[in-house]
């Protein structure tokens, strides 16, 4: 039994490499179409304020809205074949990328479950690749619903990758039994509401820091004299700041009441493994910590209309909170959270 645990979990190894490597196509993908793309085909204020019907702008892009949703669906036209452009096709194959690799990666961890005969998220190794899978199918989520965004895909997997390298490297843990600690099925519960919880925060940070480079952008560009840099350009082909700040806003609202509930979980677990629900243990503090932080978010946006660039901050810091968490916590301080560090 060991020997084919063993091959499967070299069989894991390969098939999470491979999604890396996945990855980084679709990014390269999706840097193309937003290097190529017209500009007519962001979706700008003038766009979104523009009546339910088609829409041709300059260049030959098409721009089409036929569903309720807050960025219009895009597709580019090249005006001299009357086909679809090349920065269309490669936003396409990028989505395809996207989800082939999203598959790879979800097979990674299936095959992993299956060589230590339990849910395959005890360690840093594994919950890293399980909140990865999870920024990705979040960021496929929000691109069914918003497809202009797409462009933006290289800016969500590049975290995605590095994370997943860094997991495969640094943080790297080989497959074995779980340690008594960790024999609940309160595991896959906790764990796995947090890993989802963290996973689509990290989408909504990510959109959150362009919505600040473009609030910065539209800020500048209205002063004379402004000559635009790099960040300039990136920023005059982000969607509109109010569409990238609803969107981080959204993807909290979701991620909020599940990491709420991973957090009672965890609490419920801690008093079955060690006889208290609660010991402020260095990783529980900080979990309350980045609890707080989200809460405050959510609630001063709900009731006093907190928005702009103070809320961004405030949500950047939330994701802050997590990665020190995850990072420092886990590796330097030593808790009865400890097992999830590195072997």
């Amino acid at each position: 039994m060991a020997g084919i645990n063993g091959s499967m979990a070299h069989l894991s190894d390969s098939i999470f490499t491979t999604s890396i490597a996945v990855y980084a196509l679709a990014m390269v993908a999706y840097t193309a179409e937003y290097a190529f793309g017209r500009r007519g085909r962001i979706a700008d204020t003038a766009v979104l304020a523009a009546p339910a019907r088609e829409l041709v702008g300059a260049g030959g892009t098409v721009l089409t809205k036929d569903t309720p949703s807050d960025i219009p669906s895009v597709v580019e036209i090249d005006p001299t074949t009357g086909k679809r452009s090349f920065a269309d096709r490669a936003g396409w194959l990028a989505v395809a990328l996207t989800v082939f690799g999203a598959l790879l990666h979800t097979g990674s961890i299936a095959v992993r479950a299956i060589a230590v005969d339990a849910v395959p998220w005890s360690n840093m190794y594994e919950f890293a690749s399980v909140a990865g899978l999870v920024g990705v199918v979040a960021f496929l989520g929000v691109l069914w619903k918003a497809p202009s965004i797409r462009h933006l895909g290289s800016f969500i997997l590049l975290p995605v990758v590095l994370m997943m390298f860094l997991a495969g490297t640094v943080l790297y843990s080989k497959a074995q039994p779980l340690v008594p600690a960790l024999q609940s099925y309160w595991l896959a519960i906790h764990v796995t509401l947090v890993s989802i919880a963290e996973g689509a925060l990290m989408t909504s940070a990510v959109l959150t820091a362009l919505y600040l480079v473009k609030v910065r952008h539209d800020r500048l560009s209205g002063k004379p004299g402004y000559v635009p840099g790099r960040v300039g350009t990136l920023a005059s082909r982000l969607p509109a700041a109010d569409v990238l700040d609803k969107t981080a806003y959204r993807i909290v609202a979701f991620a909020f009441p599940l990491y709420t509930v991973a957090i009672i979980c965890g609490s419920i677990w801690a008093e079955a493994a060690w006889g208290r629900y609660w010991g402020w243990d260095p990783k529980e503090t900080w979990a309350f910590i980045v609890w707080v932080i989200y809460a405050c978010y959510l609630h001063a946006r709900a009731t006093a209309g907190f928005k702009g660039k103070g809320a961004a901050w405030v949500n950047l810091a939330g994701f802050g909170a997590i990665t020190f968490n995850f990072l420092v916590v886990n590796i330097v301080v030593s808790g009865l959270h400890s097992y999830a560090g590195l072997s």
